[in-house]
């Protein structure tokens, strides 16, 4: 191939973003492993009008629970509902053939809460953002 030119686009097309990982996805599936597929998985806490006051938000990838997202209303924290959340979402990725949970977090969020919970660090960046730091955690479920 010629006349081959790098672009670097700040507000790329969708259509673009799809043909990127498709391609990728279409690699992988050649390559004699599982094929890649993902389920998604949310937990939801509603108050009695059915508005969401916590939930927790991943995917199932390869008998792997990823959890990407995970907010409880300030006035709830600490009162045991992330916990039920992380307890929920474990149980039913189990059901669906994991075996093991992945997530990320940062210095000023929840590290402490995931490891009471037993997720251990497998990962850290330091500096992202600048003057803290990412946790990536995985457990055995």
């Amino acid at each position: 191939m010629t006349n081959l030119k790098f672009t670097v686009d700040d507000d790329p097309q969708p259509e673009d973003i799809r043909t990127v990982i498709n391609q990728l996805i279409e690699y992988n599936n050649a390559q004699q492993i599982e094929k890649d597929v993902y389920q998604p998985l949310a937990v939801f806490i509603r108050d009695p009008n059915q508005e969401i006051v916590g939930g927790l938000v991943g995917k199932i990838q390869w008998g792997w629970l990823f959890i990407s997202h995970l907010w409880v209303l300030e006035a709830l924290r600490n009162q045991g509902y992330g916990k039920e959340l992380m307890l929920q979402a474990e149980s039913a990725a189990k059901q669906r053939g994991c075996s093991y949970a992945y997530l990320d977090t940062f210095s000023f969020q929840s590290l402490g809460f995931y490891q009471r919970l037993g997720y251990q660090i497998f990962g850290v960046l330091d500096n992202f953002p600048p003057g803290h730091q990412r946790y990536f955690l995985k457990k055995e479920i």
